[in-house]
């Protein structure tokens, strides 16, 4: 019997249309306890980004767990965050085409947050911090990997396994590793958490920008001679609303001043005033030209000196051809699931946004739940358990270039006895 729909989810149980696709759902299916043990082991290892020794013990049980595969794994020394994971099965041939899945170990949570936010079930639904964001989607490649082994199934692209630890503050030590196993790879899976209830799979997302306004004016006594003094604050003022205007919702852009600072006292005119602005657009174009016009602001008034640095940190994940090629090819797989995929773009950046510049890249192939970054953070179980048939499917498609997998099966090299 099929269980029913986890509550909470719009994500219906799928049925199955091949026979390799039935194999897949009921041997995940079978290992849902494990599954749902060993996300909890993970999330009751508290590892925020800002304590790095902490990654380590994600390690200690992410590392086991891939040997026991037949992975070989590898410690990538972190020299400005904790140390990242890697592996890659043992038996491969050098010549084979490579697929690279990517994940996380760090999460947002400071640590003792295990004492107000338990880690539980509840109502078909596993509660805790960084259960969605995002040691479920490392559960998931786990979980994917040992029911390949387990059918006696072979991808004829190689998977490769990077966890890094650094994500949650935009991957500054890990992203030189990201990029060099991108350039190396046939495409990339990101198993960051796919969106809302329905598992939207992330097919683009936003680049992100960072600029620092620094405005410097001239200090006087607000009361005794103010028209001697001008203002850093007034003329701040007058830079957020050029910025403001720049907001473009339906080209996807947005430009929001989320922090200012300024003056000394009440009674002084203030000398320098400061604001740091977060941007998000929607491709390379739309980020280069909101650079140049960022930069093409002014001062309105004599005496005032204006700074602005920054620019596109992340560049933005786009629907490229490439792109596009594997997610008709995962709607095309998940289809002989059962499942009615559909996708989304999403404002915030990650991993996927590095490896989309190298290669083929499908992100938000994780779990389903709610809550990321948030205290009601959770996964709906059964769904995300039968997310890992469908990343092992996925796992098994052919290279790309040899054309859109239809939907019909393909068979699938088996290792010898």
């Amino acid at each position: 019997m099929k269980p029913d729909a986890s509550p909470g989810t719009d994500v219906s149980s799928p049925e199955p249309r091949t026979e390799e696709a039935h194999e897949l759902l009921e041997h995940v299916r079978s290992r849902r306890d494990e599954f749902v043990d060993f996300l909890a082991r993970l999330c009751t290892v508290e590892s925020p980004t800002d304590h790095p020794d902490t990654q380590s013990a994600v390690h200690a049980i992410l590392g086991p767990a891939f040997e026991d595969l037949g992975f070989d794994v590898r410690v990538v020394t972190g020299k400005k965050s904790g140390n990242h994971l890697l592996a890659f099965p043992k038996r491969r041939r050098a010549s084979a085409p490579r697929q690279l899945l990517v994940g996380h170990s760090d999460t947002v949570w400071p640590l003792q947050t295990l004492e107000t936010m338990p880690v539980r079930v509840e109502e078909g639904r596993l509660h805790g911090p960084g259960t969605l964001d995002m040691k479920g989607g490392l559960t998931q490649i786990v979980f994917a990997l040992e029911a390949l082994r387990a059918l006696d199934r072979d991808p004829d692209v190689i998977p490769v396994v990077f966890v890094n630890s650094d994500e949650e503050v935009g991957s500054p030590d890990s992203k030189r590793h990201v990029r060099r196993l991108a350039r190396r790879a046939q495409r990339a899976l990101i198993l960051e958490p796919s969106l809302g209830p329905r598992g939207l799979i992330k097919t683009a997302r936003k680049g992100v920008g960072r600029f620092e306004v620094t405005v410097r004016g001239r200090a006087a006594h607000a009361g005794l001679d103010p028209d001697a003094g001008v203002s850093a604050i007034l003329e701040l003022s007058n830079v957020i609303q050029e910025l403001n205007r720049l907001n473009d919702p339906e080209a996807g852009t947005t430009v929001n001043v989320g922090r200012i600072d300024g003056g000394t006292r009440p009674n002084v005119v203030a000398a320098e005033a400061s604001a740091s602005v977060d941007v998000r657009v929607a491709s390379v174009q739309a980020g280069e030209e909101l650079e140049a016009r960022v930069q093409a602001i002014k001062p309105t008034r004599d005496g005032i000196e204006l700074s602005i640095e920054g620019g596109i940190r992340v560049a933005p994940l786009e629907r490229t051809p490439r792109n596009q090629q594997l997610w008709r090819t995962a709607q095309a797989l998940g289809g002989e699931l059962g499942l009615s995929l559909e996708d989304t773009m999403a404002g915030g950046g990650s991993d996927g946004n590095t490896t989309s510049l190298y290669t083929a890249t499908l992100d938000g192939l994780g779990c389903i739940g709610d809550g990321a970054h948030a205290d009601h953070e959770h996964i709906v179980i059964d769904p995300s358990v039968d997310r890992c048939a469908f990343l092992a499917r996925l796992l098994l498609a052919p290279p790309m270039g040899e054309g859109v997998v239809t939907g019909e099966r393909t068979d699938q090299r088996r290792r010898d006895p």
